[in-house]
């Protein structure tokens, strides 16, 4: 028996989109589902019950809500100085296992890398005050992992300038800090193709991950990108990522 986590960037708070939303999440049967962009609580408790969810999550404006078929003992919303979004913790029952959702700074320049590398790290610093055994990292990091490559020509007018102005060559810096900090990347374990999860119409870069700490990583049982769920590119410019924990990581 594993615990399935599905981290998904839902768009713009998934408006008009629920049922297609509903339907990928279903199609995943997780346990827990970390929502990124759900700015709409009325829309996160619609998907709550489509999906046969027992608890939910989410606070008007801000981007991190949840989905749970687990009891929950425990869920906050923690805000970092400076930050735009605050990030999400959840306690499991009878557990000392926690969940932190996140979703760092948008837009792809080493500005905005520097902005991410910041939230980032203060979010380690709360996170290691906070978790009291295994925990996993998991949402949207909006940033590339050392190695991987942005196709430049592959973005927008408006997005390219903001390359260009900022430096053509971005110092992708945010991943590695989870690496130095001791996380494996839940991905990298199983796959070594290039698991891109955004755009849906164009994919072309990995945006979404799932860390655990790397003495943990043998209790990951799996992570993939959800790509053939019926409709899951209309439901959301994201693809999903679901992971599987094993129950020991739980239990223990």
């Amino acid at each position: 028996m594993s615990l399935r986590i599905l981290s998904y960037n839902i768009e713009r708070g998934g408006v008009g989109r629920e049922k297609a939303i509903a339907s990928v999440i279903k199609s995943c049967e997780p346990d827990i589902v970390i929502l990124e962009e759900a700015s709409r609580p009325d829309i996160v408790q619609k998907l709550a019950s489509a999906c046969g969810m027992k608890a939910w999550g989410a606070v008007q404006g801000e981007s991190l809500g949840f989905l749970s078929r687990v009891e929950i003992a425990e869920h906050a919303w923690h805000q970092i100085w400076l930050a735009k979004r605050q990030y999400l913790e959840l306690v499991l029952a009878g557990s000392n296992a926690r969940i932190f959702g996140v979703h760092l700074a948008a837009v792809h320049s080493n500005l905005t890398e520097r902005r991410r590398a910041y939230e980032l790290s203060s979010l380690l610093k709360s996170i290691s005050r906070r978790q009291h055994g295994f925990h996993v990292v998991t949402g949207d990091f909006n940033t590339l992992a050392p190695g991987e490559r942005l196709d430049v020509r592959r973005l927008p007018w408006r997005l390219r300038t903001v390359v260009y102005m900022t430096g053509r060559n971005i110092r992708w810096t945010t991943i590695q800090l989870m690496l130095d900090a001791g996380y494996a990347d839940a991905y990298r374990i199983f796959h070594k193709d290039d698991g891109y999860t955004f755009p849906t119409w164009d994919p072309h870069v990995r945006l979404d991950y799932l860390f655990v700490p790397a003495t943990s990583a043998p209790l990951v049982t799996g992570c993939k990108i959800v790509l053939n769920a019926p409709g899951v590119r209309e439901a959301s410019d994201h693809f999903p990522l679901l992971s599987e924990i094993s129950e020991q990581a739980i239990t223990s």
